[in-house]
């Protein structure tokens, strides 16, 4: 009501009414203790009808690449983080369609029984509030001399006269830091006459995710959440697993009879991959238990069984964002603290069901990892090299969005990032036009590579197969191996 979010106006005929209902829920801290009580009004946004009631949809999250981007270039630079939660976001949102919703339950004017809510704000639930509340908070941001930016458009960016800060947008929470606290300081107060918007202090609990000071460096953790995953999979008392796949499992479509719960098993495989956020130590073995959701079988459930094992024993490991940097490979000097490394690889025809390859890329900013991936190629390779070829593909693609991104945050990288390969074939192929008559049926797609080879902007060198870290993505490994590749990720204990 202090909002001014709808007028009561009498019913309309023919027209669409949007339900609507209380939802009741408790917010916690990083700790699990209850922080406060929440109750909210939600549009049953399902009952909406396209083109009359709502055009255009877009929901503002922030990639998470991004977030690790901006937070290893705030710990190198020794930049404050500061941590905001906008209340009701959503109800700041001003709606442009015209929507009509019943009264809620509870608070119906006894002199307008009948009467429809017009809204003139949006709502939780209403499937343009999103958006509208993203186009409220970016012209607010405007006005304060950010400029959104094109390679992720929950990231905006404030540059005038050496002064830089970076604020990042997932719907109602926001991450803000700069080179300046002073005007960090000003910019909080002045969005705050604006939104009713509560400053959370130094960044310590951001999506679920806690971040952890140690020393001058960041600890990403998902404890909590860990133990939440395990208790409801019921292996709270389970033995832990030193890896989360065992080195020589094969996986594969109804290699056994099929589990009787198959709900757990998909809510179970849609939780850890969350987790992967801050544990790229168990991306592969999680991409391979989700290509079996629709017919999970007993041993598919044994494997999630065996992640879950792992992670009983390692619930206070988290991603470590380092201040300065450190050895990956080679010792890294200062100067290319702010360039781009990164790892490809593949392990040629794994799947036994498709003989689809699956390929791995790790990729850091210094010594500082920022983006990976572990997935399975959409097409069938007819050579390790053709299937390197098109992991180092994938990888270059993600590189090139990186320096885009790094060039908006005024970023300057101090040479051509480094793709390492462990397949030769695949290395003289991205600058040798000879090895091309052998490869005439690999897409045509993956040959821009040679063009940034041969334009100077990416070097691609070859790496022996014992120092490949993008190994870990691509196949099971024992356990000496995957420790070592662990500890190169930057995945470490919390204490």
């Amino acid at each position: 009501m202090r909002n001014g979010t709808w007028t009561l106006v009498p019913p309309v005929p023919n027209a669409n009414v949007v339900d609507c209902k209380w939802v009741y829920r408790l917010k916690r801290d990083e700790k699990g203790n209850i922080k406060r009580y929440k109750a909210r009004l939600v549009a049953k946004g399902f009952s909406q009808q396209p083109g009359i009631d709502y055009h255009e949809t877009f929901s503002p999250v922030v990639k998470s690449t991004t977030v690790r981007v901006v937070l290893s270039l705030a710990v190198t630079r020794q930049w404050p983080l500061r941590q905001l939660d906008v209340q009701n976001a959503y109800l700041h949102g001003d709606l442009k369609e015209t929507v009509y919703l019943r009264q809620p339950p509870g608070f119906i004017d006894p002199q307008k029984p009948n009467h429809l809510c017009l809204l003139h704000k949006s709502l939780y639930g209403l499937k343009q509030a999103p958006r509208a509340w993203f186009n409220r908070l970016s012209g607010a941001l405007l006005q304060l001399g950010f400029h959104g930016s094109k390679t992720d458009p929950s990231l905006f960016i404030y540059s005038h006269h050496g002064i830089l800060m970076y604020m990042l947008v997932y719907v109602d929470d926001i991450i803000l830091t700069g080179n300046n606290p002073q005007l960090i300081n000003n910019t909080i107060k002045r969005l705050s006459t604006t939104f009713a918007l509560q400053d959370m202090g130094r960044l310590s609990y951001f999506l679920g995710i806690e971040v952890i000071p140690k020393g001058n460096d960041l600890l990403l953790s998902q404890q909590k959440y860990v133990h939440d995953i395990i208790e409801q999979a019921g292996l709270s008392q389970s033995k832990p697993a030193d890896s989360p796949m065992a080195p020589n499992s094969i996986l594969s479509l109804g290699d056994s009879p099929q589990f009787d719960n198959p709900v757990k098993f998909r809510q179970t495989v849609g939780a850890l991959q969350y987790l992967t956020l801050s544990r790229p130590d168990i991306t592969f073995a999680v991409n391979k238990v989700c290509q079996f959701m629709h017919y999970p079988t007993e041993n598919h459930w044994s494997a999630v069984k065996r992640i879950l094992r792992y992670l009983n024993g390692t619930s206070h490991f988290g991603l470590l964002i380092q201040q300065k940097s450190a050895a990956v490979i080679h010792a890294y000097t200062d100067a290319q603290q702010r360039s781009l490394t990164a790892f490809s690889d593949a392990d040629w025809a794994g799947s036994i069901d498709d003989r689809r390859s699956t390929g791995g890329y790790a990729i850091y900013l210094g010594s500082n990892l920022v983006s990976w991936r572990a997935r399975k190629q959409p097409t069938v390779s007819r050579s390790s090299t053709e299937a390197e070829y098109k992991a180092i593909a994938d990888t270059v693609a993600e590189l090139t969005w990186l320096e885009a991104l790094l060039k908006e945050l005024h970023v300057t990288t101090t040479s051509a990032p480094i793709l390492w390969c462990d397949n030769l074939g695949a290395t003289y192929l991205s600058a040798n036009p000879v090895f091309h008559a052998r490869t005439k049926h690999v897409e045509i797609d993956f040959h821009f590579v040679r063009e940034k080879v041969a334009q100077r902007k990416l070097l691609v060198q070859f790496i022996k197969t014992d120092d490949q870290i993008a190994d870990v993505f691509t196949k099971p490994l024992s356990s000496q191996r995957f420790f070592l590749l662990r500890s190169k990720l930057q995945v470490a204990p919390r204490l």
